[in-house]
């Protein structure tokens, strides 16, 4: 009974701990002209795929700026705003290089979805919320 009741403690301890280390924001610090941005990361294909959608105002990304994706290759990239309620400027980067930068306005001001494109082949994209 005692093995039973120390290994639920451990247990509980163990899955307390990985639920508050995966609840703490990390950001990833990025340093656009003289300012540096504290950016969420996107580094999986969900994660690339879902962006800052669904944010309803800066106040939900807990003190980051924006988000920076973190793509494995340099190729052409796409971006829309479906169920995107923020503005953003998007910087399209190859290594440290800004290749360009867009303005994606909230679907609540376009009213329907609208794509951009890079200007060229970007292994990096910064949003940060306007």
């Amino acid at each position: 009974m005692k093995k039973i009741l120390i290994g639920a403690l451990v247990l509980s301890v163990v899955v307390g701990l990985l639920l508050y280390l995966r609840s703490r924001s990390t950001f990833f610090a990025y340093r656009i002209g003289n300012k540096t941005y504290r950016l969420l990361t996107a580094t999986t294909m969900p994660e690339w795929e879902k962006g800052l959608m669904f944010y309803k105002s800066k106040k939900e990304l807990k003190g980051a700026d924006g988000m920076i994706f973190l793509f494995p290759n340099k190729d052409w990239r796409a971006f829309w705003n479906e169920n995107t309620y923020l503005d953003l400027d998007v910087y399209w980067l190859a290594g440290d290089k800004i290749l360009g930068k867009t303005y994606l306005p909230s679907i609540t001001k376009t009213k329907q979805p609208m794509t951009i494109d890079s200007p060229g082949m970007a292994d990096k994209v910064i949003e940060i919320v306007r």
